[in-house]
């Protein structure tokens, strides 16, 4: 039963490995598309810039989700303290860089969007 428990859990991480790296792949293909039909054709390079980083940063936030999970089951494989102690420094890097991008996108999505309407200044009929 344990080995089958091992061998279910390494290729559930294999999977998640390979889910994270096509999400991180296509995100970054889909960005650098973007900021190529947005900056060279249309000559708006500073808007598509900020829309690039915020569609690429969703994509890595996402793709850093799935290699945290795939890690935990790496780890229920073969738990040693030194297994354990890998996996703590791993996930605490990968949370905080992600913790960072997510605080860094709400902050570029607060700039790119635009004010939002004065109500006091509407006009009367």
């Amino acid at each position: 039963m344990h080995t089958y428990i091992r061998e279910f859990a390494t290729l559930a991480a294999l999977l998640l490995e390979g889910i994270a790296t096509a999400i991180i792949v296509c995100g970054s293909l889909r960005a650098l598309y973007l900021y190529a039909t947005q900056c060279l054709l249309n000559r708006a390079c500073f808007p598509a810039f900020a829309r690039t980083r915020l569609r690429l940063g969703h994509a890595l936030s996402l793709g850093l989700e799935f290699l945290i999970g795939a890690d935990i089951l790496k780890s229920a494989i073969a738990p040693t303290w030194n297994d354990l102690g890998i996996l703590a420094a791993i996930v605490a890097i990968r949370s905080a860089i992600n913790a960072l991008l997510m605080w860094e996108l709400k902050l570029t999505g607060a700039a790119s969007d635009p004010p939002p309407a004065d109500p006091g200044r509407a006009k009367l009929p």
